[in-house]
């Protein structure tokens, strides 16, 4: 079935939702008021409110002409492409980078000048996915862009900086949005409840079953409202409640039914999410690289934030394997780098990669244990002054109080390090970190003892 009714569509162009469409298409918010999240961008006066709600002709001229939307799914870049057109009056067109041909795009620019010389009114081109246009397909679009033939809004899940053309990049407003709070996407599914565009108070949900229905959804909106269609659906073709009139109970049993996923006992508020977490983080320590995958698995199945997760992977790199290998950790980061550009699903695959490499690379925690130490006697008054000869001489007037004096620059001495004291006098011999043999530290430790042997010698 189509997703709306071409014959309903209005004159700007934008189609009107047909009453069998989804409920994502028919929830699509018909003003900025009703877009969840996003709040940095929808300040007054922001680039895109100026482009939604230009208050002037003045402020239409001065608003960007092309516009790059990059974000997760699900939160909310087609709607924004819709309110630009809606909301000021323009012709909408979409087209996406799947299917359309720099055939496609020449047709929509040629038509988007025409209908500006007879005064047909101002082109919304809207491009879903655009990093998957060739570079052949987005040169197509910089004339339209630089002469403001069209108003250009360009959708992408990935990177543009990598995925976008340098050119159209540079004359296009690169908007960055967030993934949706588990707040922002219950605020949405309530509402489908209840607006009459939705179920219309058809339904109830449970209260396990919405938070089973929110784990699921793991900030998408679109997949939010699409599970709640669904597990509606499903009530709604159950028995009928013996009071006949009054709203069908949504419960858990058929949210877990309706899309054949069951829930994970697990609180995120809870004891689970505390007991879950801890043992996630003692089977990496642990080298259990088959029991830290389990524990990953069972928070990605319930929908934990893979930000999260991500973030305690980066600790355990830091703290459990430190300089033992410390590749662990640029790996661990770039985990969470990608979790934050990709989402999930396909997150899980990157996140289970870095656990890997953590639970299995050697372990220390020297790095973890001296600056422990360190923070200890400075936390306790054992600073002592910084010695002179380290001191800044560039102001006027140091080298006059011996800041600098006698310091030896270490890229000058034979071995590239300065037989010179460095601590405070009150802190002089202290080892704060003490590495291990194992892994890369092994070498660490070696050239290690022939620094501080050097050092020794001042």
């Amino acid at each position: 079935m189509d997703l709306f009714d071409a014959t309903t569509a209005t004159a700007a162009g934008v189609p009107v939702v047909a009453p069998g469409a989804p409920l994502a298409v028919r929830m699509r918010p018909r003003s900025l008021d009703e877009v969840a999240g996003q709040e940095h961008l929808l300040v007054a006066g922001s680039p895109l409110r100026r482009l939604v709600e230009p208050a002037t002709e003045a402020a239409r001229r001065a608003a960007p002409s092309s516009v790059v939307l990059w974000g997760p799914p699900g939160t909310g870049k087609t709607t924004l492409a819709y309110l630009v057109a809606t909301t000021s009056g323009r012709r909408f067109v979409e087209l996406s980078a799947v299917t359309a041909g720099v055939k496609d795009v020449r047709a929509v620019i040629d038509d988007a000048r025409r209908r500006l010389a007879t005064d047909g009114g101002e082109t919304v081109l809207f491009v879903d996915e655009v990093h998957r246009f060739t570079k052949a397909q987005q040169d197509a679009l910089l004339p339209s862009v630089e002469n403001r033939w069209v108003t250009l809004v360009a959708a992408t899940t990935e990177n543009p900086s990598f995925s976008v053309n340098s050119p159209l990049l540079s004359r296009s407003l690169l908007l960055t949005l967030q993934p949706l709070s588990t707040q922002d996407v219950r605020r949405l599914v309530r509402r489908a409840v209840e607006d009459d565009r939705g179920l219309d108070g058809s339904v109830t949900l449970a209260e396990d079953a919405e938070e089973h229905l929110l784990r699921l959804a793991g900030g998408d909106a679109r997949k939010a409202l699409t599970i709640l269609e669904a597990a509606a659906g499903a009530a709604l073709s159950g028995p009928v409640p013996e009071d006949g009139d009054g709203p069908v109970l949504v419960d858990l049993e058929t949210v877990e039914r309706a899309i054949d996923t069951a829930a994970v006992r697990y609180d995120r508020d809870g004891d689970q999410h505390y007991d879950v977490i801890s043992a996630f983080i003692k089977s990496m320590r642990g080298s259990d690289v088959d029991a830290a995958l389990h524990y990953l698995a069972r928070m990605v199945a319930a929908g934990e934030d893979p930000r999260f997760i991500a973030r305690r992977i980066v600790i355990a790199a830091a703290e459990d394997v430190g300089m033992a290998d410390p590749s662990a950790l640029q790996t661990a980061v770039a985990a969470a780098q990608a979790v934050q550009m990709i989402g999930m699903p396909e997150g899980r695959i990157v996140l289970a990669e870095a656990v890997v490499h953590v639970a299995t690379a050697p372990k220390s925690n020297a790095s973890y244990n001296g600056i422990n130490a360190a923070l200890a006697d400075v936390q306790a008054g054992r600073i002592g002054s910084v010695p002179t000869h380290l001191r800044d001489a560039h102001y006027p007037g140091a080298r006059s109080l011996g800041h600098g004096k006698g310091y030896v620059y270490s890229h000058d001495e034979p071995h590239g390090v300065a037989a010179q004291r460095y601590l405070p006098d009150e802190l002089d011999g202290a080892r704060y970190y003490r590495p291990t043999d194992r892994g890369y530290e092994r070498t660490v430790s070696e050239r290690l003892d022939r620094i501080r042997a050097i050092l020794d010698e001042s």
